[in-house]
């Protein structure tokens, strides 16, 4: 009998799934690694860098081009960064060497940056470390030469919010 209400209650879970797969995907977009959060928020953000559109608008578009959810980790992130642009775009620019500008960093850089100064800064914990280490990896997996710069700035950031 109870064999019985198990084959059932899967067959009512697979049944629900085909009918709308969309709500399993939107159910299981917290259910990523941090470092995954991490890389949508950095994704989130350097979509932002070309667009005037609202972070929760960019996030629902992925949902039509790609079936795919941001968690919501990643929303906020994303939210806070834009929240505190100013505040992270200056402890940033402070920290690069002399004659360059926020300006002349690349993009994608630009994001990873500003994602991890934005936990090192205000996500108690994440530490420090752990921060720059996959902020290093992001910058390897999406740009050609930058990790040693990304690296070079996040250290000295941390140096002095130590």
């Amino acid at each position: 009998m109870l064999e019985n209400q198990n084959l059932t209650e899967n067959a009512e879970e697979v049944t629900e799934v085909m009918e709308n797969p969309d709500s399993v995907i939107y159910e299981n977009r917290n259910n990523i690694s941090r470092y995954k959060k991490r890389e949508q928020a950095v994704l989130l953000s350097f979509e932002k860098l070309f667009s005037d559109t609202g972070i929760d608008e960019i996030a629902d578009n992925i949902i039509d081009s790609r079936d795919e959810y941001y968690s919501d980790y990643a929303v906020e992130v994303a939210k806070a960064i834009e929240e505190n642009l100013s505040i992270l775009d200056e402890l940033i620019s402070s920290h690069l060497s002399k004659g360059w500008k926020i300006s002349r960093i690349s993009r994608i850089s630009l994001a990873v940056l500003r994602v991890a100064v934005y936990e090192m800064k205000y996500v108690d914990e994440v530490p420090v470390s752990v921060a720059i280490n996959e902020a290093v990896e992001l910058v390897k997996k999406y740009s050609v030469d930058d990790a040693s710069f990304v690296n070079g700035v996040l250290g000295a950031i941390a140096r002095e919010l130590n």
